[in-house]
C-alpha cells in the first residue's frame, strides 16, 4: 500500500524535532454545492529542525515515531523568510 503524501503550512515549530502542519482541503457541500474548506493539523517529524512557521512543506506517512507523530517531513517547498521579504 502506498504511503500518503500531504502538503500543508507549518503553524508551529516550538517543539524539538517536531512541527505542526495545517493541511487544508476543499470539499463540495452535499446540499448547497458550494466548495468549503476543511482543515486538519498533523504533527510531523523534522529531524534537522530546519522548518519555521509559515513554510510550505510536504509530509509523508511513516511508522509511528511517538504517540501523535506518524508523519515525516520529506520536502520544504517555500520559506517563510523569502515570502516576507518579497512583500516588503
Amino acid at each position: 500500500m502506498p504511503k500518503r503524501v500531504l502538503t500543508g503550512r507549518v503553524v508551529s515549530d516550538k517543539m524539538d524535532k517536531t512541527i505542526t502542519v495545517l493541511v487544508e482541503r476543499r470539499i463540495m457541500h452535499p446540499l448547497y454545492k458550494k466548495f468549503i474548506r476543511r482543515s486538519k493539523k498533523y504533527a510531523a517529524h523534522d529531524e534537522a529542525n530546519v522548518c519555521v512557521e509559515g513554510d510550505l512543506v510536504r509530509i509523508e506517512e511513516c511508522a509511528p515515531i511517538s504517540k501523535r507523530k506518524t508523519w515525516i517531513v520529506t520536502e520544504r517547498n517555500g520559506s517563510a523568510l523569502a515570502e516576507s521579504q518579497a512583500s516588503v
